[in-house]
């Protein structure tokens, strides 16, 4: 069947029609590309679109989705990707009206049957050595088509038909017994190794069907003498090539490691052919550029046009692929899903010297995660910090006591490596970004879309990197997604996505005025015990201005200066060694004095805004003010004023009285808060007091103290209070809240209307 098609593609005069299931992905729309370029009429079908099938729609592609009866109505031939299930429909229909169904490989090796090919097999490493083939034979001179499993820069496109082309470089997949399918010219086998046991009962039937393959050979067998299996298997081949560190008939000596590059002197049977320096890092791509020198050198390709290409070559998308860089970060990523790919991967990352390597591994595969955890767990050593998700199935079902927990235990069996599993892949990037410092590479390790993951983590670490520039150090902190459960006195919420400490007016400034202009939402909290952040938690910048200038704190006379960082429980005790009365109150207040002036807090029939003579704020066209009391209007916890404009400092005016007095008013004020405040994790009072009766009295009068939602409670000390008795989410203090509220309307006629402020996202969107 395969001879019968090779000689239809190659019969200009009679294109066919020919239908791709699947056509999104890599290795399906390389081959839509080939077809299309050979000249034949080329349709396909997948559940999402892509770039890539964006470029071949202006190629010709008649792209549908989803799959459909219709769309395989008049082809020819249906070609289907691995991911394909049995029961597609579009399948199933062409299987009923009797069209030809070929598997992607029974495609791909028609295709190379109609020129001289060279396939690159191998557990790991096809991609980048069919690209660095490929990029070598075509600076050459010699035109050469490709088919390569992922996007090559170099080479323009993942695949590409050059009609006057003598050789086809294809990577072949061993996944699925299907390398058997192809009789080339030239077989390059780079490793082989225990892998895709879901379909493989072990590694001598592997050893089976790579034997197969040389021996459906017709040319040379080019081969990586450092792989045992390899080298076992290939050895005794008439024509063989080797390569390898020693004992090759290629070698590479006085290797030289630097940042992105490498470099080594290329050995052929004892004499030096030259000097290369790589495009891309790696001891392990220095022995696929050997294969690679190997094939150009039997070709008799000229070696100075060798050199020039490999030192222009940039890889492979997905193959130690550069995401981010910058003088503070550096994120890489990589395909790597095998254990010895991560260890070539993790080593290759060392030479490049970070403070730290934090890998974020996306465990490929159940079957493969069963048997090869040990594995995986001391290839991970060589990080300093791996965080591990949930496995990404592919087409395999689930296998019972197999998860990402299974890496995650093995990582902690096999050494200190501290390890961090989080299931969810799409919140993973918060706790990852947040753990980066300074100086760090984030890897991001797995065949599926852990690259998304990166992706986000870059885009935020350049808009941080972008700020930090404008400022020394010590001016301002910054992190990525820090958790608000951190900073409200709850204990619950969402990630900041942008988490910024400034320490200075300027630096203060500058932010707000840097994240505004970029139409980045901003919002300035305080020690959070009047906010109730949503699950979801906060998009945009979260200012904290806490320490430096905004922690100052001063007294002259009668007035107290503090800056909006400095705590309420801070200022009293300051009031109290410098002689100043009327701020006793203050010592049962959780909050700071930004937060404070915000709502106007209140305690013990005290009010901030009854002591406040002058407010200074940044307002929202970024200039510094300062308003006298009388200029600002203030009422029961609100202050609109303070609505849009942030408080940066405030002038207090207390009354000089004696120590003893003011010991006597602060003592009253520590009893009257142990009494009647719960000593559990809160947001201090959630509703406001309506006019008839206290909110704590009335919720007490309807019997709701001690009622639950999850670990939310109400108050057994106070009503007006939920308290947090573990690990509470946002989403049981809101039901539980609601639910507060439709009682006392039902049973009183009251709306009760929240105090806390209630912000941030009902679901993660960042």
């Amino acid at each position: 069947m395969i001879d019968e098609i090779s000689q239809r593609l190659l019969d200009q005069a009679r294109p066919l029609r020919i239908h791709l299931l699947g056509v999104a992905g890599s290795g399906m729309s390389g081959l839509a590309a080939l077809l299309l370029e050979m000249g034949h009429h080329v349709s396909g079908s997948d559940r999402v679109t892509s770039v890539e099938i964006e470029r071949l729609q202006g190629l010709g592609l008649e792209f549908s989705s989803p799959h459909s009866r219709e769309a395989v109505s008049g082809v020819e031939a249906v070609v289907y990707s691995s991911a394909i299930r049995a029961d597609n429909v579009a399948l199933v229909e062409a299987e009923r009206i009797g069209v030809p169904c070929l598997r992607r490989a029974e495609c791909l090796a028609a295709i190379l049957h109609t020129r001289k090919g060279v396939l690159v097999a191998g557990t790991h490493g096809k991609t980048t050595t069919s690209a660095m083939c490929a990029h070598v034979l075509n600076n050459g001179g010699a035109a050469v088509s490709h088919y390569v499993g992922a996007e090559i820069p170099v080479l323009g496109a993942n695949a590409h038909w050059d009609e006057g082309s003598e050789y086809l470089v294809a990577e072949g997949d061993e996944s699925d017994g299907t390398l058997e399918l192809y009789r080339p010219t030239y077989a390059v086998v780079l490793n082989i190794e225990e892998e895709h046991l879901d379909y493989y009962e072990g590694l001598q039937e592997i050893v089976g069907v790579f034997r197969r393959l040389l021996e459906q050979t017709s040319g040379k067998v080019i081969y990586c003498r450092e792989d045992p299996v390899a080298h076992e298997l290939c050895k005794n081949y008439e024509g063989g090539l080797s390569y390898g560190w020693s004992d090759a008939d290629y070698t590479a000596a006085n290797v030289v490691e630097g940042r992105g590059v490498i470099a080594f002197t290329v050995v052929r049977r004892g004499e030096e052919m030259g000097r290369v320096e790589l495009g891309i890092p790696g001891r392990h791509n220095v022995l696929n550029a050997l294969a690679a020198i190997a094939l150009a050198d039997d070709l008799q390709v000229d070696f100075s046009h060798v050199t020039r290409a490999l030192s222009s070559f940039a890889g492979a998308k997905r193959r130690f692929e550069s995401v981010y860089l910058s003088p503070r970060f550096h994120v890489i990523d990589d395909y790597g899903h095998h254990p010895t790919e991560i260890a070539a991967t993790l080593q290759t990352a060392r030479s490049l010297e970070p403070n730290r390597i934090v890998a974020l591994f996306q465990p490929h595969r159940y079957s493969r995660t069963e048997r090869l955890a040990a594995e995986f767990g001391k290839a991970l050593q060589a990080a300093d910090l791996v965080f591990v998700t949930g496995i990404y199935a592919a087409s395999e079902s689930p296998i019972e006591g197999i998860s990402g927990m299974t890496i995650f235990e093995a990582v902690e069996q096999q050494g200190s490596t501290k390890c961090v599993y989080h299931e969810d892949l799409s919140t993973v990037h918060h706790v990852v970004g947040n753990a980066l410092k300074a100086g760090d590479l984030l890897l991001t390790l797995g065949a599926g879309n852990v690259h998304e993951a990166g992706k986000r983590i870059s885009e935020g670490l350049q808009l941080i990197d972008v700020l930090k520039g404008d400022f020394a150090e010590s001016d301002l902190e910054i992190k990525l997604y820090e958790s608000m459960r951190r900073h409200t006195t709850m204990l619950v919420g969402g990630p900041a996505q942008f988490w910024i400490e400034p320490r200075t007016l300027s630096a203060l400034v500058g932010a707000v005025k840097f994240f505004k202009q970029r139409g980045v939402p901003v919002r300035v909290v305080g020690r959070g015990s009047n906010l109730l952040v949503r699950d979801g938690g906060i998009r945009g910048a979260v200012i904290y201005p806490s320490k430096g200038e905004f922690g100052e704190i001063g007294v002259r006379g009668d007035l107290l200066t503090a800056g909006s960082g400095v705590r309420f429980k801070k200022v009293a005790s300051f009031a109290e060694e410098a002689g100043l009365g009327d701020f006793a109150w203050m010592e049962g207040i959780p909050g700071n004095v930004g937060g404070g002036l915000r709502m106007n807090a209140g305690a013990m029939g005290w009010e901030t805004f009854d002591q406040v003579v002058s407010v200074t704020f940044l307002d929202e066209d970024g200039e510094i003010r300062t308003r006298s009391r009388e200029e600002i209007e203030a009422h029961y916890r609100n202050v609109p004023e303070l609505h849009q404009n942030y408080a940066l400092k405030a002038v207090f005016r207390g009354a000089v009285s004696g120590k003893d007095e003011i010991r006597e008013k602060m003592v009253e004020s520590k009893n009257h808060r142990r009494q009647s405040q719960p000593l559990a994790a809160s947001a201090g009072c959630i509703f406001k007091n309506p006019e008839s009766v206290g909110a704590g009295k009335l919720i007490d009068e309807l019997g709701l103290k001690g009622r639950k939602v999850g670990m939310a409670e109400v108050s057994h000390e106070h009503g007006n209070f939920i308290v947090n008795r573990g690990k509470a989410d946002a989403d049981d203090v809101l039901q539980l809240i609601e639910e507060i509220r439709i009682e006392v309307k039902e049973q009183r006629g009251i709306d009760l209307e929240t105090e806390i402020q209630i912000v941030g996202e009902d679901q993660v969107a960042f």
